[in-house]
């Protein structure tokens, strides 16, 4: 958007944007829209949420909506912890919503919305705003003649009525036709939904645990697919209300399930060009693309402070799920963290990607994508190879680590990692450190089946 021109917001660009909103607010209106719902995702991964009446969009396009910093403390349960740089009661922010993204809800008549970005009242960015820091790493592969396409498949389960016990919403088995035509008008809803909104569906179907799908989406650039998670979530838990169900993106819903994933999709690019494909390398990788995917394999478990945030993570990243619970890479394997795609014979040029498999539906989608990206970035930066690709289970081998099984050790990691220190700021690490420390210390001692119980509506 053009308001990234300026490090800080001058009142050249507040009137800019304030005409912008003028004449968004007209089509709005003609629309029967009433309320625009501006959205940014705390630290624990919870899509918050300030509203106006479209009478003030032009106010809060130049000016923001206030909000405290204090969300940056939330935990998952809406508890408070602080740290350093976030907590307490002093202070205000300036939410900004970005109406280059401003989407008419289909699924919720009456209201548009708008992703937030964070400013403090003198007009700077927010250090903690995971949006700014994701497209700081845009630009940085940018200035080096790269580009990254990125999408999220969203998995959810659905619960028959409101209640907080979960009932599934079909009873078909995996993947089973059955499941379609159970909720075949639900699932047709979702579709037209998300359709209307402008998000191009790729895919929609029946997933493996009780009541659960997947919806798959086309690529984007790293912001706008984090922009698209938000919007096809929101879209989907509207759509399930409307037909007297609860959607949960959790990633566990019931102690003994396989949970949900929020599976990344990354393919680095030139000039048009997609490096993971026609290159010198193993299955087709180019140098470039082969040294970026070796920096995200290299920081798994510290990105799993970012991927996998919450305690009920590592209920879900576990060996036989297909969750990716080891650290190491291979073509098409479900069950390695990082699973290489080259696409059909005659796609692979648009198609080859590579595939987050361990990150979970908690994880704030603008982290996820800052983080990858700057891992993706230093590897490549730094001559880093991938090893070997496995190419069976690699719980058959013995020399296959599995990624940490709890949230304490890849805290500690996530903080030891210098790059991802560079790339987030000092705010940013000691703040996401801070919460997952008190999310871990909230949920101690419990039994997996109440830390499912007491997340499973969170997210």
């Amino acid at each position: 958007m053009a308001n990234e021109r300026a490090s800080v917001m001058d009142q050249q660009e507040r009137a800019r944007r304030a005409a912008a909103a003028r004449q968004v607010a007209g089509d709005l209106a003609a629309r029967d829209i009433t309320g625009i719902a501006v959205t940014w995702v705390d630290t624990s991964g919870v899509t918050r949420v300030k509203a106006v009446p479209l009478s003030r969009l032009e106010h809060a396009a130049a000016w923001g909506i206030g909000m405290s910093p204090v969300f940056d403390a939330f935990l998952v349960d809406d508890s408070i912890t602080s740290g350093r740089f976030a907590g307490g009661p002093v202070g205000d922010l300036r939410l900004h919503p970005d109406l280059d993204r401003l989407t008419v809800m289909a699924a919720m008549p009456g209201w548009a919305w708008a992703p937030a970005d964070r400013y403090d009242q003198e007009g700077r960015r927010h250090p903690l705003d995971a949006r700014y820091l994701a497209r700081r790493e845009v630009e940085r592969l940018a200035s080096e003649g790269l580009a990254v396409k990125a999408a999220f498949e969203v998995e959810w389960a659905v619960s028959l009525g409101d209640g907080d016990d979960f009932t599934p919403a079909c009873s078909g088995p995996a993947y089973g036709m059955t499941r379609l035509a159970e909720r075949s008008d639900y699932l047709r809803d979702v579709v037209e939904a998300l359709s209307a909104a402008g998000i191009a569906v790729e895919q929609i179907h029946p997933e493996y645990a009780a009541g659960q799908y997947e919806v798959s989406v086309a690529p984007a650039g790293p912001v706008a697919a984090a922009d698209t998670f938000v919007l096809v979530r929101e879209t989907i838990r509207a759509v399930s209300l409307a037909h007297d169900l609860r959607a949960t993106f959790a990633p566990k819903v019931v102690a003994d399930g396989v949970g949900n994933g929020a599976h990344v999709h990354l393919s680095l690019w030139r000039q048009g060009e997609n490096l993971m494909s026609g290159g010198a390398g193993r299955f087709g990788l180019t140098a470039d693309a082969d040294g970026f995917a070796a920096g995200i394999l290299s920081r798994l478990p510290a990105l799993l402070a970012i991927g996998a945030p919450s305690v009920a993570s590592y209920l879900r990243l576990v060996p036989f799920h297909w969750a990716g619970a080891y650290a190491c890479w291979g073509l098409e394997n479900r069950e390695a963290a990082l699973r290489f795609v080259t696409g059909a014979v005659g796609d692979r040029d648009q198609a080859a990607n590579l595939e987050v498999k361990c990150f979970d539906g908690a994880a704030n989608p603008y982290l996820v994508m800052a983080a990858l990206l700057a891992a993706g970035r230093a590897g490549r930066n730094g001559d880093e190879a991938l090893p070997e690709p496995i190419d069976v289970d690699p719980a058959s081998l013995d020399d296959v680590p599995p990624l940490p099984p709890t949230l304490d050790e890849v805290v500690e990691a996530f903080e030891a990692d210098d790059v991802l220190r560079e790339a987030l700021g000092e705010e940013l690490i000691d703040t996401v450190a801070v919460v997952r420390r008190g999310e871990i210390a909230l949920f101690d001692g419990l039994p997996p089946e109440e830390i499912a119980a007491r997340t499973r509506w969170r997210y």
